[in-house]
């Protein structure tokens, strides 16, 4: 297997416009050749996507997904670039799906420069105490804290878990899929999950009997 630089990533990706994970998938199956990567993203239509990705997204729909007896529910707002796309059953389809999927994984913002640096300082802090409960050596106590921080951010982020209709692709993937087939810039702007009760602390005795009615 070839050895993929960072830069040579970097590099594929300021002239595709695609996601860095994916620009380092297209280079590793195509052994490290630039131009087979180029043509590799192109037919996956993650190149055109990215193209479209700089185009003013101002329309779009803001939808709603309600779960569990009403105890759990998600609004997101979904833009595009027109009117008429917005209200195709493509787009619309789309918008439920990210809806039911932020309902589903508990996503704590739409992608990963988002979350917040103070999460990450205390998860890093996590990380580096149960590490060096292992005893091994400083660098790999590094490489191990750094790989888990990677994985919590991908897991955090919207963009960057596995879509819940296909694990197969990210929700990001399943967009630029999106975006191939519509031919219109789309990105998910802002959501907010509420799930019933959440941040409140109940009482013992409303817990109890809420217990005894699930029992009964």
């Amino acid at each position: 297997m070839a050895d993929i630089s960072a830069q040579l990533v970097r590099e594929l990706r300021e002239k595709t416009g695609a996601g860095m994970m994916d620009c380092k998938k297209a280079l590793t199956e195509c052994s490290g050749d630039f131009q087979q990567a180029i043509d590799y993203l192109r037919k996956k239509g993650l190149s055109d996507a990215a193209k479209k990705s700089i185009r003013i997204a101002a329309e779009g729909s803001v939808n709603s997904y309600i779960h569990s007896g009403g105890k759990l529910g998600v609004l997101v707002e979904v833009n595009c670039e027109t009117d008429f796309v917005a209200k195709t059953d493509e787009f619309q389809e789309l918008c439920r799906d990210i809806a039911m999927h932020i309902c589903a994984s508990n996503p704590l913002c739409v992608s990963e420069d988002e979350i917040n640096p103070d999460i990450l300082a205390k998860e890093r802090e996590i990380y580096i105490a149960k590490a060096q409960e292992s005893g091994k050596p400083a660098n790999i106590i590094d490489k191990m804290v750094e790989g888990q921080i990677k994985k919590f951010i991908e897991s955090s982020a919207l963009l960057t878990q596995p879509f819940v209709k296909n694990p197969d692709l990210t929700v990001e993937k399943y967009i630029a899929e999106k975006v191939a087939k519509i031919g219109e810039n789309i990105k998910v702007r802002r959501f907010s999950r509420y799930q019933l009760g959440e941040g409140i602390e109940k009482k013992k005795e409303d817990f109890a009997e809420e217990v005894m009615k699930q029992i009964k």
